[in-house]
């Protein structure tokens, strides 16, 4: 069964790309913050290059002035989400996470098989806005999607 509205994020291990290969556990992630986490297929992928990560590069500033941190994930590992943001222009303030196993995904309900595509298991796109780690607004991606999850979505669901 997929998160809820209300539901606490759960504690998994995602990892960055800083000074060598860091974990970091949810709690540090969202306890005690604003955050609003999407989630993309994979990066480099087409639309996620083209749109999706785009979107929150340049609304980042909108986020920062309410408060809210912003972070990118992926079922990818930490050295491909790290050339992902250098090659998209990520600010360090965008956090680039890297569920290597896709475990969150997994844990939050989230996962999807994309063996048809060559890609395995990765995680759905979606975004959600979450305070001190419940979440409190959820939009997941229907198949092939790209509509509910943008940062305008979200800027506009959490006004």
């Amino acid at each position: 069964m997929s998160i809820q509205i209300g539901d606490k994020i759960p504690a998994s291990t995602l990892n960055i790309l800083k000074d060598g290969v860091q974990a970091v556990n949810t709690d540090e992630v969202f306890k005690g913050r604003k955050v609003v986490l999407f989630s993309v297929p994979g990066a480099f992928t087409p639309t996620c290059s083209a749109k999706h990560l785009p979107g929150y590069v340049e609304k980042l500033g909108e986020f920062k002035a309410r408060g809210i941190d912003v972070a990118c994930m992926a079922v990818n590992d930490a050295f491909v989400m790290s050339a992902w943001g250098k090659q998209q222009n990520v600010p360090e303030e965008l956090h680039m996470l890297a569920d290597g196993n896709g475990a969150f995904a997994d844990a939050m309900g989230l996962k999807f098989d994309a063996s048809a595509f060559g890609m395995g298991n990765r995680a759905k796109r979606f975004a959600l806005y979450a305070e001190d780690g419940v979440v409190k607004v959820l939009h997941v991606e229907a198949p092939g999607e790209f509509k509910v999850s943008s940062a305008e979505a979200m800027l506009e669901a959490i006004s």
